[in-house]
């Protein structure tokens, strides 16, 4: 069964929208109540304000009357939470009510304090009442609440019923809405969008650009009847372009009411520096690009409608084409050629940053946490340049590569892992760096170096292996796992040139005193010039046991953070004393 419109206050309004008068809304009506009506009770931001309703319909009938007073065109029931609070599973806002009272007769008791507001200013019949409902009546249960809100309607019909603070328009959408407008009465749309895209209370946007979608969706509205498209519960400088971009897509009216407040866990904050001649000075600006409805959400007071309509009056909706903003955050920022860009002591940019491209086709291994941070410390200082450079365990080559990026003279990459090998030259070619990398398969215990070297990096395997789970070959096995750093580090007497320098990763489940036990046999000295905490992939976890007793018989560790175990990967500078 349908409720038909009460046609004398809607039809002022379609006059004034025929007439290019523009319909004035009203500002926010939660938040222009006592505090004492919306602290009481089991409160929150889906449901702020509804609670008045049941609690003192006086205050919310005297917040009304201030914004007829002014000269609103319509408003706005207090209802936005109703959908929200029928559908939630806990205590509802009314359920603490001097008396009892059910959630029809706050939709009941909703417009007919409306009316009353309406009347004791003097202007029934010229001022419409919108029944405010929030998105979640596009949910599961808002087909039900649809249908029992028509039996209320018939004992207390608003003229039109506003739909508000949507955002993402689904399938299910288009079914809400047209139940709504089964219902006879007009139907408004209004929805918390901006030209980037779906955007919250605080300016935040929720998406990446959808191109025409949401204009196709308007279009497909308005073909189903809706009577009008807003946006609304959006910051003010985020409502420019809105209405030119809609207008190339729907002939509906349009309109806009943004916020000026929002909630936070320390109350309502307001907008500072906004009064009513600076929303007026906004107001008239949309009214310029064609909107022709002007309200206000949140925090938009008598005092800025009544500005804002002093300075509407008169005028008629243009035609002009708001340029936005850049989005924060999104695709529309990143394209302003007039940011100043990100670059480091040299020049090199750092947005978007230049890691090299990498391809493990052959290999499949991927570079670890601490491969990127021995690649970091090369790109920030440039490590390499004008020398002839070794890659020790080179897997894809990110360090080779990156080695030849900075200008070195030349740079060798080995892997005992001839995939890997393979990989890296595939790389340093897709670089463009493969005239100065060559590359060759090499077991680094046989290997003996057959020229020296400016500059070593490595990043090799510190695995501790539990020899009774792991059957011994000719290679040893590596119960501290620190059998290929050991090895290196005697090789790089041989491998240094005199005053060569040599980069080399270690895990803290590798011994410091051992470390430095061994690079002093060996005539080298090392600092740390670099760290980073690492998780722990999937190899420490296998052998964690053997981690623990490696731990138990030396200075090494690692660290607990929580239920997160990680490791701590240090960048060690390895010289001749």
């Amino acid at each position: 069964m349908t409720v038909p419109a009460t046609a004398s206050a809607y039809a002022v309004v379609q006059e004034a929208l025929a007439a290019q008068r523009c319909v004035i809304l009203d500002g926010g009506v939660a938040t222009e109540l006592p505090d004492e009506t919306l602290t009481g009770g089991p409160q929150s931001e889906r449901l702020w304000g509804i609670r008045a309703l049941a609690s003192a319909p006086g205050q919310v009938k005297a917040v009304h009357r201030r914004y007829v007073d002014v000269g609103c065109d319509v408003v706005t029931t207090n209802t936005w939470g109703l959908a929200s609070a029928v559908a939630a599973e806990d205590q509802r806002p009314w359920d603490d009510a001097p008396e009892p009272v059910t959630w029809l007769e706050v939709a009941r008791r909703g417009v007919r304090v409306a009316r009353q507001a309406i009347a004791e200013g003097g202007r029934d019949g010229r001022v419409a009442v919108a029944f405010s409902l929030n998105a979640d009546l596009d949910g599961e249960d808002g087909r039900e609440t649809v249908r029992l809100l028509t039996r209320a309607f018939r004992d207390e019909a608003p003229d039109l019923i506003l739909l508000e603070t949507l955002s993402l328009v689904r399938p299910s959408l288009y079914d809400t809405v047209g139940r709504l407008l089964d219902t006879g009465l007009p139907v408004w749309l209004s929805f918390r969008r901006c030209r980037h895209g779906v955007c919250g209370v605080y300016g935040q946007h929720w998406g990446g650009p959808e191109g025409d979608a949401f204009g196709r969706a308007a279009r497909r509205f308005e073909e189903m009847g809706v009577d009008a498209l807003l946006v609304n519960c959006i910051p003010p400088d985020h409502v420019d372009g809105m209405i030119g971009f809609l207008r190339d897509f729907t002939d509906l009216p349009l309109g806009v009411y943004p916020n000026l407040g929002y909630l936070t866990s320390a109350g309502w904050q307001f907008a500072e520096g906004v009064g009513g001649e600076e929303y007026a000075a906004m107001a008239l600006r949309w009214r310029e690009e064609g909107a022709q409805i002007v309200g206000g959400c949140c925090g938009v007071t008598p005092a800025h409608i009544a500005a804002a309509r002093e300075r509407l009056a008169g005028t008629a909706p243009g035609r002009r084409r708001a340029e936005p903003g850049p989005a924060a955050g999104g695709a529309a920022g990143a394209r302003d050629r007039h940011a100043e860009p990100w670059v480091d002591d040299r020049g090199r940019s750092l947005y978007p940053l230049r890691v090299p491209e990498l391809v493990a086709d052959r290999s499949g291994a991927d570079p670890t946490p601490s491969s990127f941070l021995l690649w970091r410390h090369l790109f920030q200082h440039r490590i390499g340049e004008g020398r002839r450079c070794l890659d020790v365990g080179c897997g894809t080559g990110l360090q080779a590569i990156q080695l030849a990026l900075n200008d070195a003279q030349h740079v060798h990459a080995i892997d005992v892992d001839p995939l890997a090998v393979e990989d890296t030259l595939t790389n340093a070619f897709r670089n463009g760096v493969d005239a100065r990398v060559t590359a060759a398969t090499v077991d680094l215990y046989p290997w003996v170096p057959d020229e020296r070297y400016d500059t070593i990096v490595a990043c090799l395997d510190q695995t501790p292996v539990d020899p009774f789970r792991h059957a011994s070959s000719h290679r040893p096995v590596d119960y501290w796992g620190r059998n290929l750093v050991d090895h290196l580090i005697r090789l790089l007497p041989e491998a240094l040139t005199d005053d060569g320098e040599a980069y080399v990763t270690l895990l803290s489940i590798l011994s410091q005193e051992r470390t430095v036990d061994m690079l002093a046999q060996h005539g080298l000295r090392g600092e740390v010039v670099d760290f980073a905490v690492v998780p722990f992939g999937e190899p420490f976890r296998e052998s964690q046991d053997q981690i623990e007793r490696v731990e138990g018989l030396s200075d090494a560790y690692h660290l607990k953070l929580g239920r997160t175990e990680a490791m701590v990967a240090y960048l060690v500078r390895m010289t001749r004393r």
